[in-house]
């Protein structure tokens, strides 16, 4: 690619992804969101370089993208490069920017969705408008997603798609998205690429308290606020036990190999020390989680109410999902009622394939100290809805950041920014990987 080709794709990356950030599609939960407004720009987007696409909308505002890339062997299957299009709700109050200004600061593009993923969608449109510039025909079928209510289960976006429209992604086995192929630095200054092979399971529930209603002033032992608040805090105050996946133990086999530091199985959180902001993370990995999330009780201050909820934001290891609920069974005790909000599968795949060489290989042309590993995401991502196909989901939305900079804290986040160094170079391995597939 000549110099001026590269500046015309990472000027048109940072670009897109600021206008992308200026359009609020903020997903408020239960089903309050609305990605019109930023899936017609998509459309406009690709529309301008004669890549034609179709919005699906699920529900009134709730829109997804989908447009396919015809490649040049057909005897390849397809590749779902995929993103979400909402973002979670910013307080501005408690920014320094306006978060949805999309403001250029410091070497940084700031604003509500710079990393959560309005980077990584920036820098696939980038990439296509390219090709279609360029005569550029990819070898594979290239099918672009852009989904709706990620941030809230993706009731309306990815399970939608898959319930609905399932033939977008026929021919495809294989997927691409978030929250992959990003640096950490150890103490020791090697760098690793986390490329994304497993998501824990998600269980969200909503807990039920029933007591006896009446008076602030008298006695009453059958409090729904006192039983909803002793099981909240049983839960949230449970030590869950260490579970290693089989990317955990790999993942942590190359901190050891890299670090020169023992590799214990019976406990791996010392090896922790040495991933920075990465830690807490990649901790949440090594176990199943249960955190209170929200609590609802009452209408009056000297009123005792008859029932009283909490909600719980329920994570477990692959292969551990019996676990964490009969665990929370056990915490709440028989009084408590439990009910399913959102349930969703753990994943795990190998790290091996045509596909994963290919991100090692993009990784370390344009990063020669590149190490990449295989890592388990603490959340999730739409890759969960794809895999009811068959479809194999990978993290990989690359980026190379300073070792300072605290990119877990940006998700979700006050201040949510996203360094431009480290969007040029995910652009180009981002374009590297999808050249060569």
């Amino acid at each position: 690619m000549s110099s001026s080709h590269s500046t015309d794709l990472v000027d048109e990356t940072i670009r897109i992804c600021r206008e992308l950030i200026q359009i609020p599609s903020v997903n408020y939960g239960d089903g309050k969101g609305n990605e019109k407004e930023v899936a017609d720009h998509v459309v406009q987007l690709l529309k301008e370089v004669g890549i034609e696409s179709r919005i699906y909308e699920s529900a009134p505002g709730r829109c997804n993208v989908i447009a396919r890339i015809k490649g040049s062997n057909n005897k390849l299957p397809g590749l779902v490069v995929h993103g979400h299009l909402d973002v979670v709700p910013a307080n501005s109050s408690d920014w320094s920017v306006d978060p949805f200004k999309a403001e250029i600061k410091d070497g940084y593009i700031w604003g509500r969705g710079a990393v959560d993923m309005k980077n990584m969608n920036a820098m696939i449109l980038a990439t296509v408008r390219n090709w279609t510039r360029n005569g550029f025909t990819p070898q594979r079928d290239i099918v672009l997603a852009f989904f709706a209510d990620e941030e809230a289960g993706s009731i309306f976006g990815s399970h939608y798609m898959v319930d609905h429209h399932p033939e977008v992604f026929s021919g495809c086995t294989e997927a691409i998205s978030e929250v992959g192929g990003f640096s950490v630095t150890l103490s020791n200054g090697k760098r690793l690429y986390l490329i994304e092979t497993a998501e824990k399971g998600i269980h969200w529930m909503k807990l039920t308290a029933d007591g006896r209603a009446g008076h602030g002033s008298l006695m009453n032992q059958e409090n729904a606020v006192t039983r909803i608040s002793e099981a909240v805090a049983r839960i949230g105050n449970h030590q869950w036990p260490q579970r290693y996946s089989s990317t955990v133990k790999i993942f942590f086999q190359r901190i050891a190999q890299a670090t020169g530091r023992t590799y214990d199985e019976k406990d791996l959180r010392p090896l922790l020390s040495e991933l920075g902001f990465a830690s807490r993370m990649i901790g949440a990995t090594l176990q199943n989680t249960a955190n209170p999330t929200m609590l609802e009780a009452g209408y009056k201050a000297n009123v005792i109410p008859g029932s009283a909820s909490a909600v719980i934001d329920g994570r477990f290891i692959p292969g551990y999902e019996e676990e964490l609920n009969e665990t929370i069974k056990t915490l709440v005790g028989p009084e408590i009622k439990i009910e399913t909000i959102t349930r969703d599968r753990a994943l795990e795949v190998s790290f091996e394939g045509d596909l994963v060489e290919q991100m090692c290989k993009s990784l370390i042309k344009h990063d020669s100290d590149a190490i990449p590993v295989p890592y388990v995401m603490s959340g999730g991502t739409d890759n969960k809805a794809l895999s009811v196909l068959g479809i194999t989901g990978y993290g990989f939305s690359p980026l190379k950041l300073d070792k300072d900079f605290d990119f877990m804290a940006m998700f979700h986040g006050v201040d949510e920014r996203v360094p431009i160094e480290g969007l040029t170079f995910g652009v180009f391995v981002l374009k590297d990987f999808l050249e060569n597939l």
